[in-house]
């Protein structure tokens, strides 16, 4: 089927393609029988704009870009559907990028960005990123950029994320108060803002409650499924065998859940688990896991609005607005108190 252009129109309708643009607009420089006959045949010739060519006269893509490191994390498709939201409201589309928790797939994807695709940036760290310059080249050529969940605390920038110190205290403090004597924590990076400040709550709540800190508890975890398998079967093998488990992302704590059934550890009588978590299936585990539960959706939706924010002013300056959204404890049998 041909497509039909401005300049097929107006060949159809003999006259020139800024009147055929102006009359589909509505301009009041068309006389209204002109407009109608204009408007009557792109209706019936089913005529659709160019919105390539209209985002470059307007020196907008009328779209955004959304770095993050996996989509199957059931953080990020939630926080996908709040930043959905807020774009389908401004008109706007969303290309989602994943990192992949790497590095170099996280600069190209920014490059590739830098090339006038987008009007604004969102960004999740990859837990592979140590060095920042990709971000600062994004930054130089005026582009918006929010950071939501893992932040860069580096850079001057807006950012919308969880309050992951206050949460990670709140979840080892639930563990010591119902019972455990020592508590494992499962990281995932430590030099990320989320895992990293994570841990900080963990240490503060054991030195508050007044457990020993023992460092061969802290297990760094990797992207390597089958060697955290090995790690925590090794911790819960060991003489130094925990009575609680604080997981800082979901993935850990599903590891802990097949390891403790080829031991045959029974949670909550030999183990207790708490684990930062939206999966929309923790109550249906068996038993049903206790989270620490962040809003994604309303972390995803605020950084897109504070994103348009930025977007929508003609000289862009990096508004310094930095959000925290607590996470809830939400308490099930993984770490219920005994009797």
């Amino acid at each position: 089927m041909e497509i039909v252009t401005l300049k097929k129109l107006a060949e159809l309708l003999n006259v020139s393609q800024s009147s055929v643009s102006k009359a589909l607009k509505d301009s009041h420089e068309i006389g209204q029988e002109t407009k109608n006959r204009i408007k009557a045949l792109a209706q019936e010739l089913n005529y659709k704009p160019n919105a390539s060519a209209s985002s470059l006269r307007r020196k907008s893509s009328k779209t955004i870009g959304v770095v993050v490191p996996l989509i199957t994390n059931s953080f990020y498709a939630l926080a996908m559907n709040g930043i959905e939201t807020v774009a389908q409201a401004k008109d706007h589309h969303v290309l989602i990028y994943l990192t992949y928790e790497t590095y170099k797939k996280e600069v190209d994807s920014i490059r590739h960005l830098q090339n006038g695709i987008v009007d604004g940036v969102l960004l999740s760290i990859s837990r592979g990123t140590t060095d920042y310059e990709h971000l600062r080249e994004l930054k130089s050529r005026n582009i918006p950029l929010v950071f939501f969940d893992r932040v860069c605390e580096s850079m001057n920038g807006p950012w919308v994320t969880v309050n992951n110190h206050e949460s990670g205290y709140a979840a080892t403090e639930h563990l010591i108060k119902n019972g455990c004597k020592s508590v494992a924590y499962l990281s995932f990076a430590n030099h990320l803002s989320t895992t990293g400040n994570r841990l900080k709550g963990y240490l503060e709540a054991l030195k508050k409650c007044d457990l020993h800190l023992d460092e061969e508890l802290i297990i760094e975890c990797t992207n390597n499924d089958e060697e955290n398998y090995k790690k925590i079967k090794k911790l819960l093998q060991s003489k130094n065998c925990p009575h609680g488990i604080f997981a800082s992302i979901e993935r850990l704590a599903l590891i802990t859940y097949h390891v403790c059934k080829e031991l045959k550890l029974k949670i909550p009588n030999d183990l207790k688990i708490i684990s930062f978590s939206n999966l929309e299936t923790a109550s249906l585990l068996k038993p049903s896991l206790s989270t620490m539960t962040p809003n994604a959706f309303e972390i995803g939706r605020k950084a897109a609005e504070i994103l348009f924010e930025n977007i929508e002013k003609k000289n862009f300056k990096g508004k310094l607005e930095r959000i925290t959204i607590p996470a809830s404890l939400i308490e099930r049998e993984s770490s219920q108190l005994l009797p």
